[in-house]
């Protein structure tokens, strides 16, 4: 994803901006989000914003509406302007995906990968994982500086997308290289990069549609390819909708993933307090899990378009109206989760959050993100590890992904 430049001259610009657009890419690159949201949560939950480089949109900032949102997906539809608030123009690719489709459609798609991410399938990849987090972690150097997303948190989620996708071993960093360009809503601001993302994603499509030409008239396999092709709902999609799809499990399951990954080193770093919490008692680490998957909330936010005139929180909503539904805010609503800035390691209701979305749309791998960051915190402990980030983070500059691109770490033993 692209790195914007950061200077004072810069900065002195974004403060001159509209200071209540949480749309601007500044604010994440340089981890300004905070007062912005907060000030909409005390001031505004549910505020229109008339003007900005997305066009404008309703911002919901605040738990309960969007739950309320979330609840009726006939109201407020994922179908008709898709999942982000960067608006398909003229000329564009349309890459139809389940979790930007309305019912009945969104079911039966839905239904068809869902038993990849089953608990028994939980279980069953479970020994793997554990296996190559330990692998891993046993290559790293402790007391030497390396950059953790690298290492660490990209490697781990490739490799497991590789595995679901039973993708070429070798070439397994393309699908990063992929999730990277399709989940930047930052492309649609610049026509030359738009075009590239272009030629990147049908890239990705004429891979994987080798992929599936390979796997057709064979016996099912626990793929998400051959789930695909055995099945009714999805066995018949056009190009356009099969590259939707992959994209949808490709970003879902990299940027998720990998970005809470890097926030258990980062977020820890913070708070020693709670890091030392968590170390003395390894009981914490599945609630620890859900804490900072929420503290984090990889994916920023999702869209919704009012499907007919509504009332919101006081605000009269009109039909066609964009929302974008802000899950990062939501997270640190502090109705819901006191001192909600902090990482708790034993937060009562971490479990709560809204990282992964609510209601129908609710992320379908979420089990397995938990596993993963759950396993990868669990292989830290019994060797006793501990990250000490020794550099500020270089965060990625956009308002979909709420992530990471590089941090500086060193190991040491506790």
């Amino acid at each position: 994803m692209a790195t914007l430049a950061s200077t004072p001259e810069s900065r002195a610009a974004d403060l001159r901006a509209d200071p209540l657009d949480v749309s601007r890419p500044e604010l994440y690159r340089d981890d300004l989000w905070h007062a912005p949201f907060r000030t909409l949560r005390e001031t505004a939950p549910v505020h229109y914003h008339a003007d900005t480089a997305f066009g404008p949109f309703w911002s919901v900032s605040t738990y309960k509406p969007i739950v309320q949102i979330e609840s009726l997906p006939d109201l407020y539809s994922s179908q008709a302007g898709g999942i982000t608030i960067a608006d398909l123009q003229e000329g564009d690719i349309k890459m139809p995906m389940f979790i930007a489709m309305d019912r009945p459609k969104h079911t039966g798609q839905r239904r068809t990968v869902a038993p990849a991410f089953t608990p028994s399938e939980m279980v069953r990849m479970s020994a793997d994982i554990r296996a190559r987090t330990a692998e891993l972690l046993d290559t790293l150097p402790v007391g030497e500086t390396f950059d953790w997303v690298d290492r660490v948190s990209i490697e781990l989620t490739t490799q497991m997308l590789a595995i679901l996708f039973d993708f070429p071993w070798e070439e397994r960093r393309l699908l990063t290289y992929w999730s990277d360009w399709a989940g930047d809503i930052e492309v649609f601001k610049d026509p030359a990069r738009k075009e590239q993302r272009r030629t990147v994603l049908f890239e990705c499509a004429a891979y994987f549609g080798k992929l599936w030409q390979a796997k057709l008239g064979k016996e099912p396999t626990p793929d998400l390819i051959s789930m695909m092709i055995h099945s009714d709902a999805m066995a018949q999609m056009d190009q356009y909708e099969f590259l939707g799809n992959l994209i949808l499990l490709i970003v879902g399951g990299n940027d998720t993933t990998r970005n809470t990954m890097s926030a258990f080193a980062w977020g820890l770093e913070q708070f020693p307090d709670e890091r030392a919490k968590l170390e003395a008692d390894p009981g914490l680490i599945a609630n620890a899990t859900q804490e900072i998957i929420r503290w984090q909330t990889p994916l920023a936010h999702m869209r919704r378009t009012a499907t007919q005139d509504s009332e919101l929180e006081g605000q009269h909503i009109k039909a066609g109206d964009k929302l974008a539904l802000w899950y990062l805010s939501a997270n640190r609503d502090e109705s819901i989760f006191p001192h909600a800035d902090r990482i708790i390691v034993d937060r009562e209701n971490a479990r709560r959050h809204l990282a992964f979305g609510h209601g129908i749309h609710r992320c379908v791998g979420a089990r397995l993100a938990e596993l993963q960051v759950g396993v990868l915190i669990e292989e830290m402990a019994k060797r006793r590890l501990r990250v000490n980030v020794t550099g500020e983070p270089e965060r990625v500059a956009a308002c979909f992904v709420h992530g990471y691109k590089k941090m500086p770490v060193a190991l040491s033993r506790y």
